[in-house]
C-alpha cells in the first residue's frame, strides 16, 4: 500500500511540475499565425497608445492605455503597462519584463508581469515606419492594436482588423479604448 501512494504521489508532483513548468513559460503563438521577420528592437522602444484589445481581466475599466518598452542594462525589455480606470477614477500602472523567444529579429517575445510567469507577446503586423502595430497573445483570446499616437488611420485600423479576422480572431470582440485628446 505504502509503495501505491508514493507512485500516486510521485506522479501527481510530476505532473504538477510540468503544469508549472508550462504556465512559466506559456510563450507560444497561435496556430497558423507568424511573428514579423526583419524586426529591430530598438525602432520598437518607446511609448505606444492602445487603441483596441481584447477585454481581459487585468485591463478591464481601462481607458487612457498606454505600454512603454525601453531597455534594461541585462538586454531584457522593461514593460510599463499605464491606464486609467474610469469606474474607480485612478490610474493604474504595472510594471514588467520581456524577452526573445528566440531570435531578436523576429518579433516574438514572452513578457512577465508576475514572477516566474510568461505569456507570448507576438507582433504579427508592423508598418514600415514602426507607427502601428497589431500585436496577438498566446492564444485568440488575446489581441492588442497599438498606435505611436491616440489615433490610428481609418485604413490601417481596417488593414489590421481584417488580418486578424483572417488569422481567426473574432474582431467583433474588440473593445476601441478612449484617449483624452
Amino acid at each position: 500500500m505504502k509503495n501505491i501512494l508514493k507512485v500516486i504521489t510521485g506522479f501527481i508532483l510530476i505532473r504538477v511540475s510540468l503544469i508549472f513548468l508550462d504556465s512559466c513559460n506559456n510563450t507560444t503563438i497561435p496556430q497558423n499565425i507568424s511573428a514579423v521577420t526583419n524586426f529591430k528592437k530598438d525602432r520598437y522602444l518607446g511609448k505606444w497608445y492602445e487603441i483596441a484589445r481584447f477585454d481581459f481581466r487585468f485591463e478591464r475599466d481601462l481607458n487612457n492605455t498606454t505600454a512603454e518598452y525601453s531597455l534594461n542594462s541585462n538586454g531584457t525589455i522593461q514593460v510599463v503597462n499605464r491606464g486609467y480606470n474610469f469606474k474607480t477614477k485612478k490610474w493604474e500602472e504595472v510594471n514588467g519584463k520581456a524577452k526573445f523567444v528566440n531570435n531578436e529579429t523576429v518579433g516574438m517575445l514572452k513578457v512577465s508581469f508576475f514572477g516566474p510567469f510568461y505569456n507570448g507577446y507576438n507582433i504579427i503586423a508592423l508598418d514600415d515606419d514602426y507607427k502601428y502595430a497589431l500585436v496577438a497573445g498566446q492564444s485568440l483570446d488575446y489581441l492588442w492594436i497599438l498606435s505611436r499616437n491616440k489615433t490610428i488611420p481609418e485604413d490601417i485600423k481596417n488593414a489590421y482588423i481584417e488580418k486578424a479576422r483572417k488569422y481567426g480572431f473574432n474582431t467583433d470582440k474588440l473593445v476601441w479604448v478612449e484617449h483624452q485628446k
